[in-house]
């Protein structure tokens, strides 16, 4: 059995809990930097920010003790303005590098569509790698490019990214873009993917997509990586009402590691800097204690309710990470972190991965179209 990484200082309880789960890491990046940073996936980086370095590889993917980890195909909004039409063919390249990376280590990883699969893959010691599209200006206004993602293996859209798109908004609406609900036409986004058995992501939505997706959806949605607005006042952070109403739906809200989303302090200081800007002057921004990750899990199970609350790190798609929390292979920190906030061991295995399991079931394995 493959052991977990990062356990100086870790209990034998919080290393046995960590080990016995089902840890399900609902968002990642890694494809993106690979594409546009010629990050070299198969050797192991130094954890941080700059060129060079980053937050998963395979060995320490390997390392992490992790069951499954989602990687996301990001288009950036950039890229969709300057490549009218492109944000498709830039979606399936990112696929590409997952699938190719996944097919390299044969031995360790598996790609895996279903909970089912998920469940195998730790059985026989390996990792699962699932495939989802961040950003559902990818489809390109096609109900036919949602399927081609489909063909491939994704199995969860998250439907806008900071820009709004044609049929959702976003809850940023970078440059100018939409921050309206659902348009009928992506209603009947939602109802498809609903019909193919894909989860329907509401990370990065604005409140009144996020209201549109749960009055249509007869799926539970997943908010794959977000934070808690009541702890910080982000537009791009859920509410307690809205946690509450994916709950009573049945879904599951992964909490994001991003420090701008889960610290005021950084928050403040970061305000109107850029990514990059953030990167570079990060020796002057504030330093993100884990606790406060854990007070947006704490938050997020007291407002919508222990079996409803997952993580989604956003590792290599975010520019600062709290304290203890520097690459994958620090996840087994969580593990003893909530035990010390008096969560018992099968609440821990449910944050870890087991509600986001529950939900994999649910949606994805009820067999697919016509299931």
């Amino acid at each position: 059995m493959r052991r977990a990484a990062s356990t100086d200082g870790l209990s034998d309880e919080a290393i046995s809990a960590y080990n016995d789960a089902i840890v399900i890491d609902a968002h990642n990046d890694m494809a993106t930097r690979v594409l546009d940073d010629a990050y070299d996936p198969d050797v192991r980086h130094e954890a941080g920010f700059a060129a060079g370095q980053g937050h998963i590889d395979f060995p320490r993917l390997v390392e992490s003790g992790v069951t499954a980890a989602w990687m996301a195909a990001w288009v950036d909004a950039t890229y969709a303005q300057q490549v009218p039409d492109g944000s498709f063919a830039r979606a399936m390249r990112e696929l590409d590098v997952v699938q190719a990376w996944v097919g390299r280590h044969k031995d360790a990883l598996r790609l895996a569509t279903t909970a089912g699969e998920v469940t195998r893959a730790k059985a026989d010691g390996l990792v699962a790698i699932l495939l989802a599209v961040e950003g559902g200006h990818a489809i390109e206004n096609s109900l036919g490019r949602l399927h081609d993602f489909y063909a491939r293996g994704v199995r969860y859209l998250t439907l806008t990214w900071n820009n709004g798109n044609d049929w959702a908004g976003s809850s940023i609406g970078t440059d100018g873009t939409r921050t309206a609900g659902l348009t009928t036409f992506g209603r009947t986004v939602v109802a498809e993917m609903n019909r193919l058995g894909m989860l329907v992501d509401v990370s990065h939505v604005s409140d009144a997509t996020l209201a549109d997706v749960l009055d249509v959806s007869a799926d539970p949605v997943v908010a794959s990586h977000s934070c808690a607005r009541a702890l910080n006042d982000h537009p791009r952070n859920l509410t307690d009402d809205q946690m509450r109403a994916i709950a009573r739906a049945g879904g599951v809200i992964n909490v994001n590691f991003y420090s701008r989303f889960l610290d005021p302090a950084y928050l403040r200081a970061a305000q109107g800097l850029d990514r990059d800007s953030q990167r570079a002057r990060a020796h002057l921004l504030p330093k993100t204690p884990l606790a406060i990750l854990v007070d947006h899990i704490d938050h997020m199970v007291h407002v919508a309710g222990i079996d409803h609350v997952g993580i989604g790190s956003d590792f290599d798609g975010v520019s600062a990470l709290p304290i203890g929390m520097e690459d994958i292979t620090a996840l087994p920190r969580l593990s003893q972190a909530l035990l010390d906030r008096g969560y018992k061991v099968g609440d821990v295995g449910r944050v870890l991965g087991g509600n986001m399991l529950r939900l994999m079931r649910v949606v994805l394995d009820r067999g697919g179209p016509g299931g």
